[in-house]
């Protein structure tokens, strides 16, 4: 058998979460190789809107100048549809942060991996883990995978998304299950007007128009799970444009519509245990909210300041445990107030007034997160 590579620490998962814990970990000095089994640069499912924790995030690791380089477009108003009625929100400056963005993941991935590059971290695509390697005792002290790979780590990070081999491995355990679950579709436009973010709720379907780079508009439908694949599954276009009429009526011209659809027919939402002896978790594999909050990619950026900081206390000697558990506390706490209100708003089962109070609830529950976010210390 080959002799392991040794690291610091491994990420499983050079995504959001993955790319933004190796980043941190790197800029502190720490020895830090990242493995990924997609192609560098490729797209993923993704909701494209940071909440202005994860724009917050940005700014505070230096990035969001280029985020704003690559042209993604400032989005400073916020629109809801609520049936007949329409409200609007001018984005108020807070956290240092005067407007939000919604980049294409072939944009941001790519600026979080070479930030990680130049940092220090070693990032591998078209890498495939396949398992955990653990000592006599049972602790995880790294991964195996195809072709001989072998990595030995002090920690082993698993940001491998919601089938998280890493959480399965590990037996990371879920705390907290949801029941709601929502589906969505949606495609690229091109030639929209269309400036801010723009939401549409109906009973059982939603819509939302989210600017993004190169003057396009992801624009998505959203319904329950169940009527996704009652109505949508079987002929997805069609599926995704009746959707549409229904929310946005003519706001959209339909011959015009993308042909190329993603879909994502929705999971319940869940917390895990994100650590235990030597491996800890980050991103999806550790919690997820439903696709109508559009906050994955902000949940990202949080649990990997916390991770990293938490990480880096241990290679620096401090307890494992005190340290890891930690990191569960303090995402739990900021985490945790928006678990509730993220399934009731994905499982559809509401009416127009409900869900405004509903969104209400979640807004405060981000400014919170804002809040917790720009007070912690930042030691990259």
């Amino acid at each position: 058998m080959s002799t392991p590579e040794q690291v610091d620490v491994v990420v499983v998962g050079a995504r959001c979460a993955g790319a933004a814990t190796a980043l941190l970990l790197a800029r502190r000095g720490h020895r830090v190789l990242v493995l990924d089994r997609a192609h560098e640069g490729s797209d993923t499912l993704s909701t494209h809107a940071l909440m202005r924790g994860g724009v917050v995030q940005l700014r505070r690791w230096g990035l969001l100048e280029q985020i704003v380089a690559a042209g993604t477009p400032p989005i400073r108003q916020t629109r809801f549809q609520y049936g007949d009625e329409t409200t609007s929100l001018n984005l108020e400056p807070t956290g240092g942060v005067d407007a939000l963005y919604a980049p294409r993941r072939t944009v941001l991935d790519r600026i979080l991996v070479r930030a990680a590059i130049a940092a220090g971290a070693e990032v591998r695509f078209g890498v495939s883990v396949t398992g955990l390697d653990r000592d006599a005792d049972g602790r995880v002290v790294g991964v195996v995978g195809r072709d001989g790979l072998r990595v030995r780590a002090r920690l082993t990070v698993g940001a491998d998304g919601a089938r998280s081999l890493v959480a399965r491995e590990a037996g990371a355990a879920v705390l907290r299950a949801g029941v709601g679950s929502g589906a969505v579709v949606y495609g690229h436009w091109a030639g929209l007007d269309v400036t801010g973010f723009e939401w549409y709720y109906l009973p059982e379907a939603t819509a939302g128009l989210i600017p993004t780079n190169d003057g396009e508009v992801c624009v998505f439908a959203g319904t329950s799970t169940e009527r996704f694949q009652r109505e949508v599954a079987g002929d997805l276009r069609n599926g995704y444009l009746r959707l549409l009429k229904e929310t946005v009526g003519g706001r959209l011209p339909s011959d015009d519509a993308p042909s190329r659809l993603r879909a994502f027919p929705g999971r319940p939402g869940y917390t895990r245990r994100p650590w235990g002896a030597g491996w800890a978790l980050v991103g999806d594999a550790g919690h997820y909210l439903d696709p109508l909050t559009t906050h994955g990619m902000t949940d990202a950026f949080r649990d990997a300041e916390l991770l990293a900081s938490a990480a880096g206390a241990v290679l620096a000697g401090a307890d494992e445990a005190t340290a890891l558990a930690g990191y569960e506390t303090t995402r739990d706490r900021i985490a945790g107030p928006m678990f509730d209100v993220a399934d009731r708003i994905g499982g559809y089962q509401w009416t127009v007034p409900t869900v405004r109070q509903l969104l209400l609830e979640l807004s405060a529950r981000m400014s919170d997160e804002v809040t917790a976010l720009s007070s912690l210390e930042l030691n990259c």
